[in-house]
C-alpha cells in the first residue's frame, strides 16, 4: 500500500470515528431531551396532583337530631336517614362564631361548610344509632372555597380570585387560629364517586368501572387471541384466504380507537339493544380493539420458538398438536402474556370508544355489577378537565396520577410475568 492510499485510510478512518462521536453525542442529547421533558410533565403533575390528597376539615360540635321513641332499636336505617341532618350542621356551624345573626352572614358562614358533611353526620349517626339525641364532636369536609384557600398559602393573586368575602376570610383565619380548621388526608378522593362538588368527588367509581371493562376485555381478548395467532402461525395453510386474513388483522391494529367505539354504538347499542354506559359494553369494545395486538404480539412470539424443538418434537413422533401445546406454546407463553398485558395497559388509558358507547355520563354511585350504569377512570379525567370549578383541577391532576401508576404496575406485571413463564433452551 503506498503512502498516498495510507493518507486516504487514516482519512475515513478520522471521518468514520468523528462521525460515530457525532451520532452517539446526538442520541445522547435525544435522550437527555427525552428524560427532560418527562420529569417536567410528571413534576407538573405532581405539583398539581399533590392538593388532591388532602382536604381541609372544620371540626363542628353537633347535637344529633332527637329521635321520638327511646328505643334506637326500633329505628330502621331508612328512618335514621331521614332526620334532619342539614340542620344540626347549620346549628353547629353558627354556634362558631355566635356574634353572626343576620341571615345573609348566617347563609355565607354556611357556605364554608360543604353541603357533603350532612351525609357524612348521617352515616355516623347510622352507625351509631343509639348516640341520637346526644351531642358529638366530628370533623366535617369543608367547602372547596375554604380548601384552596388553605392550599393557596401566601399566594396573594390566587387568593384575590377566590370567591370568599372579606367576612368570610376572617372567620376561616379565626378557625385556623382556634385549631378547628385543618388539612386531612383526603380519603373521599379513593372511597367516593363522582360529585358536582369537588370536595365530595372521588375516583372510586371511575376505578371500579375501569376494573370491570378491562375484567370482560381480558376474557374475550386473551383466549381468542392467543386461539388465533396459534391457528395462524402453526396450522393454517398458507394460501390468499390466510394472507388476507393476517392483511386485516393488520389493518386493524391500525383502526383508530374511535372507529371501534363507532363499532359498538351501532352494533352492540343500537343492534343488539344492550345497555349504554356500562362496563358490559365498554369491555366488549376495548376486547374488539386489543385484539389485533394481542394476535400480533402472539405470533411473535410464536415465531421466536426456534424450528429445532418443533423439528425434535416431531421426530421423537409426537403429533403436530402435542408438539404445539406441549413444547411451542409454553416457549411462547411469557412473550403471548406481555404482549396481552401490555394490550390491558392501552385499554386503560383509552378514551375515544368509551365515549361513543355513552360512558361519559355523570355517575354517582359506584357500580356494583358488569349491567350498572358506571365510567372509566380515564373518561373520569376528562370530564373533571372539561369542569368550570377551579378545585377540579388539582382533582384532574390526581387523576391522572393515580393512572399513570396504575399503567406502571401492569407494565411492572408484564416484565414479572416474563420473567416468571420464561424457559430456557
Amino acid at each position: 500500500m503506498n503512502k498516498s492510499n495510507v493518507e486516504k485510510v487514516k482519512a475515513s478512518l478520522r471521518w468514520r470515528y468523528l462521525s460515530e462521536k457525532i451520532f452517539k453525542s446526538i442520541t445522547i442529547v435525544t435522550v437527555i431531551i427525552g428524560i427532560s421533558f418527562l420529569v417536567l410533565m410528571l413534576s407538573g403533575l405532581i405539583y398539581q396532583g399533590k392538593d388532591s390528597f388532602t382536604q381541609a376539615y372544620i371540626t363542628l360540635n353537633i347535637e344529633l337530631p332527637a329521635m321520638p321513641e327511646q328505643n334506637s332499636k326500633l329505628w330502621s336505617e331508612q328512618k335514621i336517614r331521614t332526620l334532619n341532618y342539614q340542620g344540626a350542621v347549620k346549628v353547629a356551624t353558627y354556634a362558631l362564631f355566635p356574634e353572626v345573626y343576620t341571615r345573609n352572614d348566617q347563609r355565607a358562614l354556611n357556605q364554608l361548610v360543604s353541603q357533603g358533611a350532612q351525609y357524612t353526620i348521617s352515616e355516623y349517626a347510622i352507625d351509631n344509632p343509639e348516640l341520637l339525641g346526644s351531642r358529638i364532636t366530628r370533623d366535617v369536609l369543608a367547602s372547596s372555597e375554604v380548601d384552596l384557600y388553605l392550599k393557596s398559602g401566601k399566594d396573594q393573586l390566587t387568593r384575590k380570585n377566590m370567591r370568599l368575602s372579606e367576612k368570610q376570610i376572617n372567620w376561616i383565619e379565626q378557625l385556623i387560629s382556634k385549631g378547628l380548621l385543618k388539612e386531612k388526608f383526603n380519603t373521599v378522593f379513593f372511597t367516593h364517586g363522582d360529585s358536582r362538588n369537588p370536595e365530595q368527588a372521588g375516583i372510586l367509581g371511575s376505578i371500579i368501572g375501569s376494573f370491570y371493562a378491562l375484567l370482560i376485555a381480558f376474557m374475550l381478548s386473551f383466549p381468542l387471541g392467543i386461539a388465533t395467532a396459534i391457528y395462524l402461525e402453526e396450522f393454517s395453510v398458507h394460501n390468499r384466504l390466510a394472507e388476507l386474513i393476517e392483511i386485516n388483522i393488520n389493518n386493524l391494529a391500525a383502526v383508530p380507537s374511535i372507529i371501534f367505539g363507532l363499532l359498538g354504538l351501532a352494533i352492540l347499542i343500537n343492534f343488539f339493544g344492550m345497555p349504554r354506559s356500562t362496563p358490559l359494553v365498554g369491555g366488549l369494545v376495548l376486547s374488539l380493539m386489543t385484539l389485533p395486538t394481542i394476535i400480533i404480539a402472539s405470533r411473535a412470539a410464536l415465531k421466536a420458538v426456534p424450528p429445532s424443538i418443533r423439528e425434535a418434537a416431531l421426530a421423537l413422533g409426537a403429533s403436530k398438536m402435542q408438539t404445539t401445546l406441549h413444547h411451542v406454546l409454553p416457549l411462547a407463553m411469557p412473550g403471548m402474556l406481555t404482549g396481552s398485558i401490555i394490550g390491558m395497559a392501552q385499554a386503560l388509558g383509552e378514551t375515544a370508544p368509551l365515549l361513543m358507547i355513552g360512558m361519559m355520563a355523570f355517575i354517582v354511585d359506584v357500580p356494583q355489577t358488569f349491567t350498572d350504569p358506571a365510567t372509566a377512570l380515564p373518561v373520569q379525567i376528562f370530564l373533571w378537565s372539561d369542569s368550570p370549578e377551579r378545585a377540579f383541577v388539582t382533582r384532574t391532576a390526581g387523576a391522572i396520577l393515580v393512572l399513570l401508576m396504575f399503567l406502571a404496575f401492569i407494565n411492572l406485571a408484564a416484565v414479572i410475568a416474563r420473567k416468571a413463564f420464561e424457559q430456557r433452551y
